[in-house]
């Protein structure tokens, strides 16, 4: 018993000690419970600190719900489909008529051309036709036209016809000479024809002359209507399967895109068995498998 003792026997000080140890617990509990019961702060929701802290949030919205409505980047309207053009406001009749322009090989290379083939509106046209995207070559043609029709001729000035008697009348095998004597081909374009012709090793598709930078349809017309492909290029196809990036870059119809695409899908399938595999490629330019195929072949 005195062992026990020892332990519930107090001196006064101790006693002391603990009567004000339970003060001080009762008092925070006191507290404690008449916080958690007290009214809640009431907060005026009209005043200009709130009014202005709603009205952030709001522009925040607004841009958060912006920002997940679809998006419309660059594009080139020769590549249009079904499901993209749909997506773009345009009605099945007017992306038939695109397609059916595309069929024939050809290119549409403004705004203007892309209304009148297609017959979109032009309020369609004003939204879509700021992100109209051509490729170089077209956007410095059609500032080369523009810049021609705004030029004033002398009346004075004659019109010079070339005396020269052409050799041929096979396009790939025409001097530049030969391709001068057709009204609107003047020195610079007949070089640059033969240029493009080495480049492609020969015309295979009339069309590919619609191809060459700067030179219009009308006097693309002109010379198709005298030089022919009577002869067919030979072009050595090279194993797409075996060439090295750089090789596979030099396809005049192959830019660095296309070339990145074609190494990831041969590096997932291992090899091509046929060249025809290249169509199942996502995004494969369709219209110019003719084209490239020229130079390529799978073994």
């Amino acid at each position: 018993m005195k062992i026990f003792k020892s332990h519930f026997w107090y001196n006064k000080n101790q006693r002391n000690g603990i009567f004000v140890l339970c003060t001080i617990i009762f008092t925070f509990q006191v507290l404690i419970f008449t916080d958690v019961f007290a009214q809640d702060e009431i907060i005026e929701t009209n005043s200009p600190e709130i009014i202005a802290f709603q009205q952030q949030i709001d522009s925040l919205r607004l841009i958060q719900i912006e920002n997940r409505k679809p998006k419309i980047y660059p594009f080139n309207p020769n590549y249009i489909n079904d499901y993209r053009g749909e997506q773009l406001g345009m009605s099945l009749e007017e992306i038939d008529r695109l397609l059916i322009f595309r069929k024939s090989n050809k290119f549409i290379n403004s705004k203007k051309e892309f209304q009148n083939i297609t017959k979109v509106s032009d309020s369609l046209l004003s939204k879509i036709g700021p992100y109209f995207k051509f490729p170089d070559w077209v956007t410095k043609h059609n500032q080369q036209k523009n810049t021609s029709r705004n030029f004033n001729y002398n009346k004075t000035d004659k019109p010079r016809f070339s005396k020269h008697k052409i050799s041929t009348t096979n396009i790939n095998k025409a001097t530049a000479e030969d391709f001068k004597t057709i009204n609107g081909i003047g020195s610079a374009f007949s070089e640059r024809i033969i240029k493009y012709r080495s480049k492609l090793q020969g015309f295979s598709f009339n069309d590919q002359l619609y191809e060459i930078w700067g030179l219009e349809n009308e006097v693309a017309d002109r010379v198709l209507s005298v030089f022919k492909i009577k002869t067919k290029p030979f072009i050595k196809k090279e194993n797409v399967n075996i060439l090295e990036f750089k090789q596979l870059l030099k396809n005049p119809y192959i830019d660095y895109k296309l070339c990145k695409m074609i190494f990831e899908y041969r590096d997932e399938v291992a090899e091509l068995q046929d060249i025809a595999e290249l169509k199942n490629i996502k995004d494969f330019p369709l219209e110019l498998y003719d084209r490239i195929v020229l130079y390529l072949l799978a073994e």
